[in-house]
């Protein structure tokens, strides 16, 4: 989970906690019997991340794109389909573990610089004390508590407002499945804030508002019917979805779809038109 808070991609973190046991296994027999295996471990993954970045185009979501941005640059970010573990999250943490695994938050996190996004990742959701944090990232305490303060300030400025309570969203949850399942429009976009965004890596294209989501809707996927089936991905509410394929008789995988929701409405909506990944978030290739 360290290294997909950092990349902000399920398959490069895959590959960076590979490429980190194995560092980690060839060097164990040089590490001191007092070290602190936990710092020590993390100061593997975080620079080997830090590698990657350097390397790598920064992942982003389409409502994240700067105007201009050259298309062949941009790189998707990832949904991440496990749960965060508690013992990931030390006891100096300042966000809890559901929401710093949120998507919201992994985005914010990709538009930090690298040093402040290990950073923050390291003081701020990991726990680390100042001096370890310092350590890990071959910086003075003064040089980190630096580099955090601007990434708290970031981080500050563009965190969303938190989710509702859990039955309340799935309270939303289930209205919005029904909307969908039914064809109606009306319902879809009740659900919504004024100031809702709807989004479909990697499509580039995002639409910002009730009215924009609406003629979209209805310009192109509610002219199919379609099946919504309810999981979990990111610490969130996710849906596998599933439109109707008069070939095969059947609903075919379409997208995973994430959903944030706030006083009781949908505030954003990202649609992750990947349907080849639904597997890894316990969803079917078809919905009968």
């Amino acid at each position: 989970m360290h290294c997909y808070r950092m990349l902000g991609s399920f398959q490069d973190a895959e590959d960076a906690v590979q490429e980190t046991l194995v560092r980690a296994w060839s060097a164990i027999d040089g590490l001191a019997p007092d070290s602190n295996l936990r710092a020590w471990l993390y100061r593997i993954a975080t620079n080997r991340c830090l590698t990657l970045i350097q390397r790598r185009r920064r992942r982003e979501l389409p409502v994240d794109l700067s105007p201009g941005a050259p298309l062949e640059e941009v790189e998707w970010l990832e949904p991440y389909p496990t749960i965060a573990a508690q013992g990931d999250i030390g006891p100096a943490a300042r966000y809890e573990s559901t929401e710093a695994m949120q998507l919201a938050f992994i985005a914010l996190l990709q538009n930090l610089p690298a040093r402040q996004r290990a950073a923050l990742v390291l003081r701020d959701v990991l726990g680390f004390p100042a001096a370890d944090a310092a350590d890990i990232l071959d910086l003075s305490v003064p040089a980190l508590n630096s580099t955090l303060q601007r990434a708290r300030a970031t981080a500050g400025q563009r965190l969303p407002r938190p989710d509702d309570a859990e039955a309340d969203v799935a309270r939303v949850a289930e209205l919005y499945v029904r909307a969908w399942e039914e064809g109606d429009v009306d319902a879809i976009v009740a659900l919504l804030s004024r100031d809702a965004r709807y989004s479909m890596p990697p499509v580039p294209q995002w639409f910002s508002g009730r009215d924009d989501i609406r003629a979209f809707l209805l310009d192109a996927p509610l002219r199919h019917r379609w099946r919504f089936l309810t999981g979990r991905a990111n610490e969130q509410v996710a849906f596998g979805t599933y439109a109707w394929d008069a070939r095969y008789g059947t609903f075919v995988a379409v997208s995973l779809d994430l959903i944030r929701v706030h006083s009781g409405q949908i505030t954003e909506v990202v649609s992750f038109l990947t349907p080849e990944v639904l597997g890894r978030f316990g969803f079917p290739a078809e919905a009968a």
